[in-house]
């Protein structure tokens, strides 16, 4: 059999793109070997905003160009490998390789979650595949788990920490006393966290990711306009501190799960996850998906969630993918939506219970008014508490703790705007759910 020599076309080359670079140049040979000698990779053209920076030493001068299409439509370019970011360029490169029946691979889970349907559409009219296992979990082969190794299964669950940033601050916040704002800016300075960290820390790097796994589980597009997300920026010590207590790990968490009438709930929110349960101990920048099928049980994924090698790593072998259709006739190994039509279910109907932290006025009768609103909506109340401070005991208080019974989230929702009026009450209340999760 005939090497075939596989160009790729690369639409970005910043860090994740000199690690495919390295790693290419690394184990290009041991790829091939793999592949038993079926094709060879070789990176042809990339484009790149700035053409004078100092790039990869061994890379040649004339492997650069400014403008994407000399790279897309390059005659040699056999896959184009996205690397850009955000939902429009990026859009128009991913939209035009396809209709140039051109393979693509994409780290990028913001165009997908949010442009997705239109690309998957245009991947099925010409039948060329979008790989993008690089999108979710850097290094961790989730997604081809999930499309691949779970096609047997009804996938029950699937609960992730995938946001190594917010991952990092929370650990922080909780191993070392930090509050937000101090552990963010050593996330920066570690270069963990952007400059602009808003995507990280307001959920919605997370969902974008739980929005492409709940695609790949159930076959339907998901609109992000119906997907309920929060972040971590209210999270205090106080709430960390008192999770501990309670024997729980304070987590950004994202949660796909599908009910027995087929809606599938799908958020994003920091929430109380017990300590005996596993995802509790996933820290620092890691990342860790638990995925539950009717037939496999609960299965763990775990590791590095960003990184220059980890998601290059992702990239390489999505190219190795997407080179096998230039050499074997298997046909479109992309992902395709399979079902015509999915519901998600309405945050408002979704369950469990609650740990609600009031901003109060020290004056008698805060927990009384509080708790006849509660009693009078039907919730329950499992304990209250108003931390002390040690140092001085007679200091006024000025937050209220609830942990609440399991309820709907719309009513408590409805309630808490009852109790967010009372004079007593000075914010609007901060929410944690307290998960229980598969095995804890």
């Amino acid at each position: 059999m005939s090497t075939k020599n596989i160009g790729i076309g690369m639409a970005g080359f910043g860090t994740v793109g000199t690690g495919v670079w390295e790693t290419i140049q690394r184990n290009g040979s041991l790829i091939s070997n793999r592949a038993k000698g079926a094709f060879s990779l070789s990176i042809i053209k990339a484009a790149v905003r700035d053409i004078t920076k100092k790039r990869i030493d061994d890379a040649p001068a004339d492997l650069f160009t400014t403008d994407w299409q000399e790279v897309v439509r390059h005659p040699e370019v056999d896959i184009v490998v996205e690397l850009i970011g955000g939902t429009t360029t990026a859009f128009d490169i991913v939209a035009e390789a396809i209709k140039l029946k051109k393979p693509v691979v994409t780290g990028n889970k913001a165009l997908l979650a949010e442009r997705g349907k239109e690309l998957f559409a245009l991947s099925k009219q010409y039948d060329t595949p979008i790989h993008f296992e690089a999108a979710v979990a850097g290094g961790i082969p989730v997604i081809k788990a999930v499309q691949d190794s779970y096609v047997g299964n009804r996938i029950e669950t699937m609960s992730g920490i995938i946001n190594g940033t917010s991952n990092y601050i929370l650990e922080r916040m909780t191993n070392a006393g930090l509050d937000y704002l101090e552990a963010l800016k050593e996330a920066q300075d570690l270069g963990y966290a952007e400059a602009d960290p808003a995507l990280d820390v307001n959920g919605w790097d997370a969902a974008h990711k739980a929005i492409l796994l709940a695609t790949l589980a159930y076959g339907f597009s998901v609109d992000p306009e119906q997907v309920y997300v929060r972040g971590i920026e209210r999270v205090r010590t106080i709430d960390i501190d008192f999770a501990t207590k309670l024997g729980y790990a304070v987590k950004l968490l994202s949660v796909v799960r599908q009910h027995s009438d087929g809606s599938v709930e799908l958020r994003t929110q920091p929430s109380f996850i017990a300590k005996s349960h596993i995802l509790s101990s996933v820290n620092g920048v890691f990342n860790a998906v638990a995925v539950r099928g009717d037939a496999s049980g609960e299965a763990l994924f775990y590791g590095r969630g960003a990184g220059k090698e980890p998601t290059a790593s992702s990239v390489v072998a999505d190219l190795v993918e997407a080179a096998y259709t230039f050499v074997h006739t298997a046909g479109h190994r992309g992902f395709l939506p399979y079902s015509e039509s999915g519901q998600l279910r309405p945050i408002e109907e979704t369950e469990t219970s609650y740990y609600v932290r009031f901003a109060v006025t020290d004056r008698p009768g805060v927990i009384a008014e509080i708790a006849n609103i509660l009693a009078n909506d039907g919730i329950g109340i499992s304990g209250t508490h108003s931390p002390v401070d040690p140092e001085d005991p007679d200091k006024d208080f000025v937050d209220m703790v609830f942990l609440l019974h399991k309820c709907p989230f719309g009513k408590l929702q409805e309630t808490l705007k009852k109790c967010e009026a009372l004079d007593c009450v000075t914010e609007e209340p901060v929410v944690f759910r307290i998960e229980k999760l598969a095995t804890s």
